[in-house]
């Protein structure tokens, strides 16, 4: 079967490569024919990707030992020369890394709110949702009663340019406690103190961002290691939840009022503010961040 079998899956793998996106192969170990075709078709994407890490000289990594030190000494075992040096976005100015136009009124908003008593809203500047689900965030938002900086990216809600799908009537139920901008400074944005939680897609990039700034967050993950972020966030860091039945109105409602009114949501905000000074501690002389950093300038140099 292994032999025969080839050449047929071979032709059905290139009919389903013309007619869709293929990311991956899922096989029962006993067809072992499948590893071959599956390679000459380039399907394993993340088996190529480990692969040529291994074979690097060494990596350096996007997150600081205390964050995540388990997972980190297990995947040591496997690539030479770890260096985990960052967060990254420390050691550079905020406005220095945004790809677009940002509006600073919303910080001059935020300056008029109270302690703790903002959402922040954004999905970064790649994810797109339907009208379906724009709409469902936009009531639960105004559902939730609590205030709000959304941030809705022109072309982010499928079929529109920018809030041409927000329903009728719900600027008139939100007023004064919501602010709705085409893009913002979200490093500012979350070390303001008036920002107590952050509703967001849980990319890498925001989800340090916001640890940075000891906010806890809401996670609304799509794809890539979002999810796996998520989790972490919600499990092991604890220090936000995850909508794990998608865009619904009370879900989000729900979801919203645990982070920023119970007492659950206090007791994220202090976890999130114990991680925020790990961050801080590693970013010192003699921190882990700072002695990775230190360890990698050596490395090259001795080339």
């Amino acid at each position: 079967m292994n032999k025969s079998c080839i050449d047929p899956f071979r032709s059905c793998l290139a009919r389903l490569l013309e007619e869709e996106h293929v990311a991956c192969l899922i096989t029962d170990s006993l067809w072992h024919f499948t590893r071959s075709v599956a390679d000459e078709a380039k399907l394993e994407l993340i088996s190529s990707m480990i692969k040529e890490t291994k074979a690097a000289s060494g990596v350096i990594y996007n997150t600081f030992k205390e964050l995540e030190e388990p997972a980190f000494l297990a995947v040591s075992q496997d690539f030479h020369n770890p260096f985990p040096i960052g967060p990254f976005h420390k050691y550079f100015p905020a406005s220095s890394s945004s790809l677009l136009e940002q509006d600073q009124s919303s910080i001059s908003w935020l300056d008029l709110q109270p302690v703790n008593s903002v959402v922040y809203v954004s999905f970064g500047s790649i994810a797109q949702m339907d009208e379906a689900e724009f709409t469902n965030m936009a009531w639960g938002l105004a559902s939730s009663k609590q205030r709000f900086l959304w941030v809705v990216r022109p072309g982010s809600v499928l079929g529109s340019e920018w809030l041409e799908s927000l329903p009728k009537g719900f600027m008139d139920e939100v007023g004064e406690r919501g602010c709705i901008v085409k893009w913002a400074p979200q490093q500012e944005v979350l070390a303001h103190q008036a920002i107590g939680g952050f509703w967001t897609h849980c990319g890498w990039n925001s989800t340090l961002e916001s640890i940075c700034e000891g906010v806890p967050m809401i996670c609304s993950p799509c794809s890539y290691d979002q999810p796996i972020n998520a989790r972490y966030v919600a499990d092991v860091w604890r220090i936000g939840v995850i909508l794990e039945n998608g865009m619904e109105v009370q879900e989000i409602e729900k979801a919203i009022k645990r982070v920023m009114v119970d007492k659950e949501g206090d007791e994220m905000r202090e976890r999130s503010k114990s991680l925020q000074e790990k961050v801080n501690l590693s970013m010192e002389k003699d921190g882990s961040a700072t002695k990775a950093l230190q360890n990698l300038v050596d490395y090259i140099l001795s080339f």
